[in-house]
């Protein structure tokens, strides 16, 4: 694939960090533009947002080395060198949550309206975001068996006996669901029953799409909980599905 975009001299200019970068850009772009919709301090919301990537990358980073700590035992400091890819996304949301509620405190914001806008915004940045891991060529799919659907990588980040072998563009698969949410929750937000209804939604439709794509997933170094069977992401996921949508019900109930 494309790993190396392009060299400015003898430096490197990294697609993953590339995509992050116009992911990011276009998620602050919404959330502002949202945010005078919403009634929301335009600027508070675009403070949010470079606060939140700070958060969110330490938390995906910490998640991921967690399911790697004999590789990175070996090399600590290749802990920080995430322009090599090696995020795993819930830790992300996860070290997020808490922040925005301390956040939206902290400066009196309506929490869950923030939370709304703060998944749409996610989002975007997200399906870009796979759009940079399928430029890296990490978080790869299982060979297809099939003579026309796949792509072949020739990445460091793939295994040496998947190189050149068609696999699964999960990626993409990836990236192109999360277009298709993002346009949903922005036009399930023009008729939300109540504040928080977006995030959740998110939280649950994500979770879905996380788990499904995880089946096609072939890059062993994310972790398992069960061999084979049930990786991190999708244990996680089942968490998170189970837990947004209890909350979601008892939401709907309540504004009944």
């Amino acid at each position: 694939m494309y790993p190396i975009l392009l060299r400015i001299g003898n430096f490197p200019i990294h697609s993953y960090g590339v995509l992050i970068a116009i992911g990011f850009l276009a998620a602050v772009c919404f959330a502002k533009y949202k945010a005078v919709q919403v009634g929301l301090p335009s600027q508070k919301i675009v403070d949010l947002c470079f606060l939140s990537l700070l958060v969110g990358l330490i938390g995906s980073r910490i998640i991921f080395v967690l399911t790697m700590l004999p590789e990175f035992a070996k090399n600590p400091a290749s802990v920080f060198y995430i322009w090599e890819g090696g995020l795993v996304f819930y830790g992300g949301p996860l070290l997020c949550i808490p922040f925005y509620f301390w956040y939206t405190k902290r400066f009196s914001l309506p929490s869950y309206k923030v939370m709304d806008l703060g998944a749409q915004a996610l989002t975007l940045a997200h399906a870009f975001g796979r759009i940079g891991c399928l430029l890296v060529g990490c978080c790869y799919g299982k060979p297809t068996n099939s003579s026309w659907w796949g792509i072949e990588f020739f990445s460091p980040a793939v295994e040496e006996s998947l190189l050149g072998v068609r696999l699964h563009p999960t990626q993409a698969y990836e990236s192109v669901s999360l277009f298709c949410l993002f346009f949903y929750l922005n036009h399930l937000d023009k008729t939300k029953k109540f504040d928080g209804q977006i995030a959740l939604t998110y939280l649950i439709l994500y979770s879905m799409i996380r788990f499904i794509v995880e089946f096609f997933r072939g890059d062993l170094i994310r972790g398992f909980v069960i061999p084979d069977i049930l990786s991190t992401s999708q244990f996680i996921a089942l968490i998170v599905f189970a837990v947004a949508l209890f909350i979601y019900r008892k939401k709907c109930r309540q504004v009944r």
